[in-house]
């Protein structure tokens, strides 16, 4: 599970403004994070597909309390979701809901989220909802609802250690959602969520193994080598192709499984975050594996 501390550090605002100004954190923040712009992203993005791995775009940045700030940071997606034909074809793009300003004005969020969903039907694209802490989760998956119908090809994140998780997806009974089924990565109280590692990977692999009957094409984004066994086998089982399903996995997190996958026939699709605004994203990246710290630690002193 993540190590609740660091999660603590990703809301600091005080760190975060000495991070992101030194410039000895880059080497790691180079690790996981594509570039500081959309050209950054797109250079990454080829290389990635000249190995046979799709990419989801990540713009970086999180809850936002203006009306312009929403509006700024749909903008960038639609300028990403445009290119998309020209640049890179089968991309898609992550988006959270706190950037549109769900926090704020959850009628402008969806409003929002339907321009970016009209530009993907017109350039072929399709866009992920990415799901975030709990404060937002349940709008979040109201604004999914109400989207669905006229979107169906939109994908939705689940967080697998979230105890509602099987009751949300039990709940869609006209249209069945395209998911991805994440373990989780926010800091939620005892009574939210599951916090023992075991249980968690225990309801992951019980929640893919109902995805891959019950929904269509469902993406599961982990690095759990005992996740990805279970996933194989269980798709196996019940009969079902390698393209029925994809793997999503992190940028800078476990590159030659991703490559592996690939050769033996799955279809692969990197996260990809891009932009200034990397802070927040790298201390939760720290946090599911702890040992990172004292590379970034050391990175900010210079040793």
């Amino acid at each position: 599970m993540p190590n609740r501390l660091l999660l603590k550090v990703a809301e600091n605002k005080k760190l975060e403004s000495i991070a992101t100004r030194n410039p000895l954190a880059r080497p790691l923040v180079e690790r996981y994070v594509a570039g500081l712009s959309d050209d950054d992203a797109w250079r990454v993005t080829e290389s990635l597909n000249a190995s046979g791995i799709d990419v989801s775009l990540d713009l970086l940045g999180e809850s936002v309390g203006k009306l312009e700030q929403s509006q700024a940071a749909t903008n960038e997606y639609l300028a990403a979701i445009e290119a998309i034909p020209s640049r890179a074809p089968g991309s898609t793009v992550s988006v959270k809901l706190s950037q549109l300003g769900i926090v704020f004005d959850k009628q402008h969020c969806a409003n929002n989220l339907k321009t970016l969903l009209e530009a993907a039907k017109l350039h072929g694209a399709q866009v992920e909802v990415d799901m975030e802490h709990s404060s937002v989760g349940r709008d979040t998956l109201g604004i999914f609802r109400s989207i669905l119908t006229e979107y169906p090809e939109t994908r939705v994140a689940m967080q697998a250690n979230m105890r509602m998780t099987m009751q949300d997806l039990l709940s869609f009974a006209e249209i069945r959602p395209r998911i991805r089924l994440v373990k989780g990565a926010f800091d939620e109280t005892v009574g939210t969520a599951l916090r023992n590692a075991e249980e968690v990977t225990a309801q992951y692999n019980y929640l893919a193994g109902w995805a891959l009957e019950n929904l269509p094409d469902p993406a599961f984004g982990t690095h759990d080598d005992s996740c990805v066994d279970h996933i194989k086998k269980s798709a196996m089982d019940i009969g079902l192709d390698k393209n029925d399903f994809e793997f999503q996995m992190l940028y800078g997190v476990r590159r030659k499984l991703q490559e592996e996958l690939v050769r033996e026939g799955y279809r692969v699709r990197v996260y990809l975050p891009y932009g200034t605004q990397w802070y927040p994203y790298l201390m939760r990246r720290m946090a599911e594996k702890p040992g990172n710290l004292l590379l970034f630690l050391r990175s900010l002193v210079g040793g």
